[in-house]
C-alpha cells in the first residue's frame, strides 16, 4: 500500500480529515478527477479531504492506482506505541468503554508491560490476522489521540488514608484510580491518579475532614467520613429537588452563604474561598478566575538558545532549545509532603524557530514565571515520589521520534500546547 501521508485530525472515526501529499503522485491530473465527489480543499503540497471512514477508505483504494508505492505497508502489522505505564493503567481501569470503542470489532489493543521500565508498549492486533492498512492506521492514530488527550488531563498525587476510608474514597470518587504503595496495615500510602479537577476535589475533601477552628460544632461543617458526605436515600437533598447542593461539601447551600460564579456554578461561600485559596478555578468546570500561580519550587531558571538546525516537519526553520533547571530543596505547604526534601530536575525542550514557535515560547516564559511548568510529586517515568515533575504543560523533550516519543514531527503540537496554556489563563 502506498504512503498517502495521512494523519487523523479528528478523534471520531465517522468524521475524518486526511492530508494527501501530491509529491507521491504519478499523475496529479487524475487526482483532481478522483477527488471531485469528495469534500476537499487545495493546500500547498496537496489536498485536505474530509469524510466518513467508508468514504476515506474508498478514496484510498482509488488513489492506490496513481500513487507511488514508496512505503509499502504489510497487512495486519501496525507499529507499536510506547506509552506511560501510569497513564495506561488509568485508561485500562477507568476508560475501558472508550478503549473498546476505538478497537471496534476488528482490532485488539494490548499493552505489554516491561517490569524494568515505567513505560509500556501498546500493540494493535487484528482479530482476523489481517486488515486493510488504512483501517489499521486509523485505529492506531485514534488511540494516540485519545491517549494524549487523557494524559494531558491526568495528575498523580499521594495521600495517607486508613483501609476503611480508602474503600469509602473509591466509592465517592469513581473517576480516580487509587493504588496502595505501602503495606502499612494502619495507614497505607496511596497513589492517586485522575483528572486534575477530581484530584483537587479529593484534596479539598480530605482537608475538610479536620475541623477548622473557625467552625463551631453548631455551624455547618464537613462530615467525618467520606460515606457520610455523599447524599443517600434519606438525605434532605434527595427529598427536596429545589434545594441546591454545594459540589464541594455536598451539603445544602444556604441562601445567605451562596456564591455564584460567572460560569453559573454555585457553592457555599466558605467552601469556594478554600477552593480558590488552593487554585482560582471553578471546582466544577475549571473556568479560571484571576491569575493562576502554580506550585513550582523557587530558585529555578529557564535559559533559551537558538540554532540553525531544523526539526522534522519544520525544515524551513531553526530550533529553539529551552533548558530548565529546578534545584533540590524542602517542600512547602503547597507540596504533597511539607518539610520533606525533594529532588530537583534539569529538563531540555525544543520548539521550531518559527513565528508560531516563538509565540509559544513567550507563553511558556509567562507560565514559568507563574510557577506553572513544574511541580513536586510523583514521577510517571521513574515511579519515584518527592521529585520535581512536569505540571500538565506538555513539552517536546526530543527532536525526533514523533508524538509517542515526545518528539517531532507532530503537526498539531503547537496548537495543543496553546490549548493547555489557555486552560491556565495564559494566552
Amino acid at each position: 500500500m502506498p504512503n498517502f501521508s495521512c494523519r487523523i485530525l479528528y478523534q471520531i472515526i465517522t468524521d475524518l480529515t486526511v492530508q494527501i501529499d501530491v509529491t507521491y503522485c504519478k499523475d496529479p491530473g487524475r487526482i483532481k478527477k478522483i477527488l471531485r465527489p469528495y469534500k476537499h480543499e487545495k493546500k500547498a503540497h496537496g489536498y485536505i479531504v474530509r469524510g466518513t471512514f467508508e468514504e476515506v477508505d474508498q478514496l484510498m483504494e482509488k488513489l492506490s492506482e496513481v500513487m507511488h508505492p514508496t512505503s509499502p505497508v504489510t497487512r495486519g502489522q501496525i507499529k507499536p506505541v510506547d506509552v506511560s505505564g501510569v497513564v495506561m493503567a488509568y485508561i485500562k481501569e477507568k476508560c475501558d468503554r472508550e478503549l473498546k470503542k476505538i478497537e471496534g470489532n476488528t482490532f485488539h489493543i494490548e499493552p505489554l508491560h516491561d517490569n524494568a521500565s515505567s513505560t509500556e508498549q501498546v500493540t494493535f492486533r487484528s482479530h482476523q490476522g489481517s486488515s486493510e492498512p488504512v483501517h489499521a492506521d486509523f485505529v492506531r492514530q485514534r488511540f494516540i489521540t485519545f491517549y494524549q488527550r487523557t494524559a494531558s488531563d491526568l495528575q498523580v498525587t499521594s495521600v495517607s488514608v486508613s483501609p476503611h476510608h480508602l474503600r469509602d474514597l473509591q466509592r465517592t470518587f469513581p473517576r480516580l484510580l487509587f493504588e496502595p504503595t505501602t503495606t502499612s496495615p494502619s495507614r497505607p500510602e496511596v497513589t492517586v491518579t485522575g483528572p486534575f479537577l477530581h484530584i483537587a476535589q479529593l484534596k479539598e475533601f480530605l482537608s475538610q475532614k479536620t475541623p477548622s477552628p473557625s467552625k463551631s460544632p453548631g455551624n455547618k461543617g464537613p462530615a467525618d467520613t467520606p460515606s457520610s458526605r455523599t447524599p443517600g436515600p434519606s438525605s434532605t437533598l434527595s427529598k427536596d429537588p429545589e434545594v441546591e447542593a454545594c459540589p464541594i461539601c455536598m451539603e445544602a447551600i444556604e441562601n445567605t452563604e451562596k456564591e455564584t460564579l460567572r460560569c453559573k456554578h454555585s457553592f457555599c461561600r466558605d467552601c469556594l474561598k478554600r477552593a480558590f485559596d488552593y487554585k482560582p478555578v471553578c471546582p466544577t468546570c475549571g473556568a479560571l478566575y484571576g491569575t493562576l500561580t502554580g506550585t513550582q519550587p523557587d530558585g529555578g531558571s529557564m535559559d533559551v538558545t537558538k540554532s540553525s538546525s531544523s526539526l522534522p516537519g519544520y525544515q524551513k526553520y531553526g530550533t529553539i532549545t529551552i533548558n530548565y533547571y529546578i534545584p533540590s530543596g524542602i517542600q512547602k505547604e503547597e507540596h504533597p509532603h511539607p518539610g520533606q526534601p525533594y529532588e530537583g530536575a534539569s529538563r531540555t525542550a525544543y520548539l521550531p524557530d518559527s513565528s508560531e514557535g516563538n509565540g509559544v515560547l513567550k507563553l511558556l516564559t509567562r507560565a514559568f514565571r507563574q510557577k506553572l511548568i513544574f511541580t513536586v510529586g510523583h514521577s510517571t517515568t521513574s515511579g519515584r515520589n518527592n521529585i520535581v515533575t512536569w505540571n500538565d504543560i506538555h513539552h517536546k523533550t526530543s527532536t525526533h521520534g514523533g508524538p509517542t516519543h515526545y518528539g517531532y514531527p507532530d503537526p498539531d503540537y503547537l496548537s495543543r500546547v496553546r490549548d493547555e496554556l489557555k486552560v491556565k489563563g495564559i494566552e
